[in-house]
């Protein structure tokens, strides 16, 4: 018992470590539009069904561009379903997730990540 909490422990951790900028460990879902010292600009698309990496983004706007609904899992392995419509937009606060899109049809959204305080 004492070995299995070690290594769900360890895995954690690992996950936790290599949570990274989705442009560099997601590059077919994620691509930078636009940055300066206040702001990235990603381009995010996802087609049906795909499913991402673990990673992390700071406190951001996202802007959808059509309707979708994706799971987030997060590192302790919890995940939650979230739905959205076409043009909604969404402040998020920063986190680690791995998103995967539960739909057929592929969805696009606008992120705008938040640099410095």
């Amino acid at each position: 018992m004492r070995n299995m909490l070690l290594c769900m422990v360890a895995c954690l951790l690992a996950s936790l470590a290599f949570a990274q900028d989705p442009v560099k460990v997601d590059p077919k879902h994620y691509k930078i539009e636009k940055e300066n010292d206040q702001v990235r600009v990603l381009r995010v698309h996802y087609g049906p069904h795909e499913k991402s990496v673990m990673h992390e983004h700071p406190s951001s706007v996202a802007t959808f561009l059509n309707a979708g609904r994706v799971k987030f899992t997060y590192p302790d392995g919890k995940a939650e379903e979230r739905s959205w419509k076409a043009h909604d937009v969404m402040v998020t606060p920063a986190g680690t997730h791995l998103p995967e899109n539960l739909t057929a049809k592929p969805f696009d959204l606008v992120l705008v990540e938040l640099k410095g305080k």
